[in-house]
């Protein structure tokens, strides 16, 4: 799937250098009514601007390090340093060298020797350091910096006790622990969720994910070789299925941390965040926690009785281009119409819901709505793949299960369909949905996640045995589209528009009646599955 950058590079007229190692677009910036210019760039719905540019701009001095890859913008008297490829920011007072260390949602970004920061999530802290307050509209691409004084407090040292602005006439957030340098695993934060209970461990290195278990009403959580911080547990407030913290050492290198669990867990799933490796462990609810309704309420309820097939792209977002002009939504849709007409064949009591049954645009969260309005059982998203060239002989289907991507192509990938939300309305909607966010949103999903699973595997199963198109496998990627479908939910990559003999088979009738045939038979045995499933669940017997 063709990247965002990419993507860009392709269909955008960029300004910028053409000398530069990537092209850059330009954000107007009015300093007191002059008009200036500030090169930036965007990443999964969000701007990231020039910290060098941005530093002249404001008149501030500015120092760059080359080695370590940071940043000093200096104000009269505060300094702000930022780090390539990183979440903290270090903001320090000049007339006492006081400092504290504050954490961005989501990382900087490296860009023709220069560090590129979030401009949206950092604007408090530029404001803080210039005085005045700094405005940034993502709609119109417009940086002010305003005449008016900046009054909100940035506190340090033991005025608070982590890094974040307290704004006044806003809700204060959660404070971020400041980074103690001194131990592997220095910090540790449980937060109880929709669906289930996360763990946060801020890690200094990268170690690798520790292992974990659940027995005896509790959680196990074994680091090798890694120094865990000693009050680690001191200052933790329990929360949602956590009922108790402790830590333990078992030998000269190995610590244990130990979770002792309330009723109603069921399952833990483990991450790394990608942006500053910190540990995610979340601690699932139970699948149906609700002992107060009849087994047949229950039944009624879970029975699989509706389908919706997402057909990707549409309308003014063709999606994907071919070899030869064929065109992602067009591939979708040929074969989201085959699909459906052969389960109410085959299936008379499933019914069948489309996101889009001609060549209509339809907004990503529509597609969630519409099959959370349908009482879906299964939410399936289908598109097609693509490579930066054409005429590539990268081929193959793909599934996804939404997670965050942890390769490089999985998060292209997401970046590419994700970006269709620059045709909507009001893409911001989705722009608090990065990094630790989406790792949130993907745990609100855990309770389905085996469902989908167990589809994506019987799909790979049925593919590889039916479809002349390879299979490259089960994958995982944060793809909006799937966040607000509250259901066993999985996309598929049909195969790659920028391989000549993919896209034949993709583009062709037969191609996609036999694409749809897989789909179905891999739609069966799920249903049988998930039958069986929810008999079992409720001692009924569910309909067939």
């Amino acid at each position: 799937m063709q990247s965002m950058f990419s993507k860009i590079i392709l269909a955008i007229l960029l300004i910028g250098s053409t000398s530069s190692a990537q092209r850059l677009l330009k954000i107007t910036v009015d300093v007191g009514g002059k008009e200036e210019v500030l090169s930036y760039v965007t990443k999964s719905g969000n701007t990231y601007v020039s910290s060098k540019e941005l530093s002249s701009l404001l008149s501030a001095n500015s120092y760059y390090n080359q080695e370590a890859v940071k940043l000093d913008i200096k104000f009269p008297d505060i300094t702000l340093k930022f780090t390539a490829k990183n979440r903290f920011v270090v903001i320090t007072k000049r007339s006492d060298n006081s400092q504290n260390i504050f954490q961005l949602p989501v990382s900087t970004l490296f860009v023709n020797d220069d560090i590129f920061i979030p401009i949206e999530y950092s604007l408090d802290y530029l404001s803080y350091g210039y005085g005045k307050e700094i405005l940034y509209e993502n709609k119109s691409k417009r940086l002010t910096v305003t005449d008016k004084p900046f009054t909100s407090e940035i506190l340090f040292g033991d005025e608070l006790n982590a890094g974040i602005p307290v704004q006044k006439d806003k809700e204060v957030e959660t404070p971020v622990k400041p980074v103690d340098s001194k131990y592997d695993v220095y910090g540790l934060s449980i937060e109880e969720k929709a669906n289930g209970t996360l763990i946060r461990l801020n890690t200094t290195p990268k170690i690798n994910i520790p292992r974990y278990s659940i027995g005896n009403n509790k959680l196990y959580v074994f680091f090798s070789n890694a120094s865990v911080s000693p009050d680690i547990v001191k200052n933790v407030k329990p929360a949602g299925l956590v009922k108790k913290a402790e830590r333990n050492v078992v030998s000269k290198n190995n610590v244990q941390l130990e979770f002792a669990l309330r009723q109603g867990y069921s399952t833990a799933e483990s991450f790394q965040d990608i942006q500053n490796n910190d540990i995610i462990i979340t601690i699932h609810n139970k699948f149906i926690a609700n002992k107060t309704v009849t087994p047949e309420e229950i039944e009624e309820k879970w029975k699989f009785d509706t389908i919706v097939i997402d057909a990707g792209h549409g309308g003014k977002d063709p999606g994907a281009i071919g070899v030869t002009g064929v065109k992602e939504k067009v591939v979708n849709l040929g074969i989201a119409l085959k699909l459906g007409k052969l389960i109410e064949k085959s299936l008379p009591s499933v019914k069948v819901v489309y996101t889009r049954k001609g060549d209509q645009f339809v907004e990503l969260y529509k597609r969630g709505k519409i099959a959370n309005e349908a009482d879906g059982n299964l939410f399936i998203s289908l598109h097609c793949n693509s490579m930066p060239k054409r005429d590539r002989s990268t081929r193959g289907f793909e599934v996804y299960l939404l997670r965050p991507g942890r390769t490089k192509e999985a998060i292209d990938i997401a970046e590419f369909e994700n970006s269709v939300i620059k045709y909507e309305d009001s893409p911001q909607r989705y722009k608090k949905l990065t990094d630790e966010n989406f790792i949130l949103v993907s745990m609100a999903h855990s309770q389905y996640m085996r469902y989908s699973e167990k589809f994506s595997d019987l799909l790979n199963h049925e593919w590889k045995k039916d479809v002349s198109i390879p299979s490259l496998g089960i994958k995982q990627a944060g793809f909006y589209v799937l966040v607000g479908a509250s259901m066993p939910n999985v996309l598929i990559e049909s195969g790659f528009l920028s391989n000549r003999r993919d896209e034949a088979r993709l583009a062709s009738s037969s191609g996609q009646e036999e694409i749809a045939q897989a789909i179905l038979s891999a739609i069966k045995k799920y249903k049988d599955y998930y039958d069986k499933e929810i008999e079992a669940s409720t001692g009924g017997k569910a309909e067939k």
